[in-house]
């Protein structure tokens, strides 16, 4: 079970990281910020966990607010 869900954190991770990239992209900023508030929270959600995922510094920041 363990292995099932830090996969699918995985993968959460890296959709929200891709939609946030796109949401840069378009210039729209709502879905910045929601694509951040959402990559903060699989970090810690993660974290909470024991699982540890790889994120950028910027992640970081935002994962410790």
């Amino acid at each position: 079970m363990t292995a099932m869900f830090d996969q699918e954190l995985r993968e959460q991770l890296t959709h929200a990281r891709k939609e946030l990239a796109a949401a840069r992209t378009a210039q729209d900023a709502d879905g910045v910020q929601a694509y951040e508030g959402r990559i903060a929270g699989l970090l810690r959600l993660a974290a909470q966990h024991g699982i540890t995922l790889p994120h950028s510094a910027e992640e970081e920041e935002r994962h410790e607010s």
